[in-house]
């Protein structure tokens, strides 16, 4: 997977990075930041993904679809779909340039609205990345366990990063007896949690 990536997709993922690090120096006056996971997380992701068992292959928090273009590589080489819901028109606006200049719209499908209407009836859900805001975690985390297929994976991010703020769904997971999980100290933090 990582050692095919084509090229549009590659430029797409640079600009991105580019786009990332600029935002972080002072932000950007077109949009909110970006907030996007880094390389090493995204490939990360990637392998992780590549390894659940079959099933739907979902993302809540496309922001400009930079962690949607590394999962893209997975689905690609496995034959699968990602759904990837964003509530922020401002950002699946630039994520629709994203997947058409990366060419990755046969593999990934993008839902503008909030995730949260749409996650109690997927259903078998194999692989699910949360990368939102902090405060729809809980909400999505409840949405998802319930329908994903025994061996699963659900990652969610910044753990590390907002700890403080997630320490009580961190508790939270730590007891669902329906998951086994651990934080990774890869990134801002990625709680990974597979269905038992």
């Amino acid at each position: 997977m990582f050692h095919d990536i084509p090229d549009a997709v590659l430029e797409r993922m640079r600009w991105l990075e580019e786009q990332d690090a600029a935002d972080r120096q002072g932000g950007t006056p077109r949009m909110q930041r970006l907030r996007q996971v880094g390389p090493e997380t995204g490939r990360f992701l990637t392998l992780l993904a590549a390894l659940a068992p079959a099933g739907r292959w979902v993302e809540v928090g496309t922001s400009a679809g930079y962690s949607a273009l590394w999962l893209s590589l997975a689905c690609r080489r496995l034959g699968r779909r990602l759904t990837t819901y964003e509530i922020l028109e401002e950002k699946a606006a630039l994520a629709r340039e994203t997947f058409a200049c990366a060419g990755v719209g046969d593999v990934v499908e993008l839902v503008v609205g909030d995730a949260r209407a749409h996650l109690a009836t997927c259903e078998d859900i194999a692989f699910c990345f949360l990368d939102a805001d902090k405060e729809v975690y809980a909400d999505c985390y409840e949405a998802v366990v319930p329908n994903m297929v025994s061996g699963g994976l659900l990652v969610a991010d910044n753990f590390s990063s907002h700890g403080e703020i997630l320490a009580p769904l961190r508790e939270r997971i730590e007891g669902d007896e329906r998951v086994d999980c651990l934080v990774v100290t890869i990134g801002k933090g990625e709680m990974v949690c597979r269905k038992l």
